[in-house]
């Protein structure tokens, strides 16, 4: 439910807004105000074309109410800039409360106290934090036109800040900077396209120059050309891929959804398969608020999960180290202090990050060590346009994009035509026969919404590319 928006001329600060909100309600809740600073570039064809910073913050309002049968709750956002705003928030989500049915999720909200954090300014960026990029794409431009390359993309740097408040006593602060480079080049007959991507927290950590060096070595591939069929082929699969299929997993690991058999960690007669082996490999999966390089907001402040799992009466819930995956073995599911309760269980609210790591013999090799030890296989670049086709197995299907060659007696000798893929992450896990050293990566299909991984690169041997595909 949206309110509309008042022009206002005085500006508030976080901390005012988030009491002003406190102050109205007659209902116990939480409020969230999140302060939000963007700085983006973008290029095309080897020239900058636009640049821009952005601020804006967003108050959110979840009201509970007693009804009929339980404790209904009522969620309201709005951007706002004075407390005058507020109070419409407030009432608004109140009236959703007290018309609404019992929430199936509904627990005591948590309590706490004011952190010292509360009272510090928002976090900011500008366009200044993305100086060392825009001087590196200088060089890179000149480059490309000498190799005859053309160069497309865009930077992003995102800090966010979260104030948290509940009725309860909770005052809480939370910052997630998040930054994202993506960088395609082509031919100048725009016969062949390679794409790299990196996140970064501060982009002090991006050069340009290497990862155009990048882009010049596939779109070197690319002058040859190999018409494949569809067919199982061993498939190299780059760390961005491998995140864009693992984090669709951890994104449908709902342990409600799974103990009612929706979902493919059910196990029938309201089980799950958690304690089953999914993978023969010594393959973790796990999300840690702390993770070095992967930092995320330590307590609950997004109200609901990609799964589904609704987190509303959860907000300002301590988010704990969870392994979803260890060693191989399903150990862990999501789930909200709600249905946690009904099954006896912790719950388990995830960290916005996923670490993939392998143990043992094999395990530390760079992409490059597993191309020079492959006889005949795929090697993608990264996946696309990916979407469920069956719940039940979790099977997923999408395109290759952006780079797919044919690597033969260690050696790539040239790019293959696209396909179109069918693959379940979860039986995937079941067939992977090489695991190698895993590092910070950027998945391509869902970095709008997933931006901090640390995943190795895989080799499958029998990769499903169901029919070819004419996308470019």
């Amino acid at each position: 439910m949206t309110v509309p928006t008042t022009t206002t001329t005085a500006a508030a600060t976080a901390q005012q807004l988030v009491e002003e909100a406190l102050g109205r309600a007659t209902l116990p809740g939480v409020v969230r105000l999140t302060e939000r600073w963007e700085a983006n570039l973008r290029w095309a064809a080897n020239e900058l074309t636009t640049n821009g910073e952005m601020h804006s913050r967003t108050l959110t309002v979840v009201a509970t109410a007693p009804v009929e049968g339980g404790t209904a709750v009522g969620t309201v956002s709005q951007e706002v800039v004075d407390v005058a705003e507020v109070a419409a928030v407030v009432a608004a989500a109140e009236r959703a409360a007290r018309g609404g049915p019992p929430s199936e999720n509904a627990a005591p909200l948590v309590e706490g106290e004011r952190s010292a954090a509360f009272d510090e300014p928002p976090a900011t960026t500008s366009i200044e934090a993305l100086t060392q990029v825009a001087d590196g794409l200088g060089a890179a431009f000149a480059a490309a036109v000498s190799h005859g390359h053309l160069l497309y993309g865009f930077a992003e740097h995102i800090v966010t800040t979260t104030y948290l408040g509940s009725s309860t006593g909770l005052r809480l602060r939370g910052v997630q900077p998040t930054g994202r480079f993506e960088f395609n080049g082509k031919t100048d007959d725009l016969t062949a396209s390679a794409w790299v991507g990196v996140p970064s927290r501060d982009f002090t950590d991006v050069d340009v120059a290497a990862l155009y060096g990048q882009l010049r070595t596939r779109l070197g591939w690319a002058a040859t050309r190999v018409d494949l069929p569809a067919g199982r082929y061993e498939t190299l699969l780059p760390p961005g891929a491998v995140a864009d299929l693992l984090v669709y997993l951890l994104w449908t690991a709902n342990a409600r959804d799974a103990e009612e058999g929706r979902n493919v960690f059910g196990a029938g007669d309201g089980r799950t398969r958690v304690g089953e082996r999914l993978a023969p490999l010594p393959i973790t999966l796990r999300s840690d608020p702390a993770a070095p390089g992967l930092e995320t907001v330590p307590f609950v402040d997004q109200l609901q999960s990609e799964d589904g799992t609704s987190f509303v009466f959860d907000a300002g819930l301590a988010v704990e180290p969870t392994a979803w995956v260890t060693d191989g073995v399903l150990t862990e599911l999501v789930r909200n202090r709600a249905h946690a309760a009904t099954t006896g269980q912790r719950p388990t609210p995830p960290a916005d990050n996923l670490v993939v790591t392998a143990t043992g013999p094999g395990t530390g090799a760079t992409l490059e060590d597993m191309i020079a030890r492959t006889e005949r296989g795929l090697l993608l670049t990264c996946l696309w346009y990916i979407r469920e086709v069956d719940p039940e197995r979790l099977l997923l299907t999408g395109l290759t994009r952006d780079g797919v060659y044919l690597v033969e007696d260690g050696e790539v000798k040239g790019a293959v035509n696209n396909f179109r893929w069918n693959e379940s992450p979860v039986e995937l896990l079941g067939r992977i026969t090489e695991v190698g050293a895993p590092e910070s990566t950027l998945c391509r299909e869902w970095n709008d919404f997933y931006n901090r991984t640390l995943v190795p690169p895989v080799r499958v041997p029998d990769f499903n590319m169901s029919t070819v595909s004419q996308a470019s």
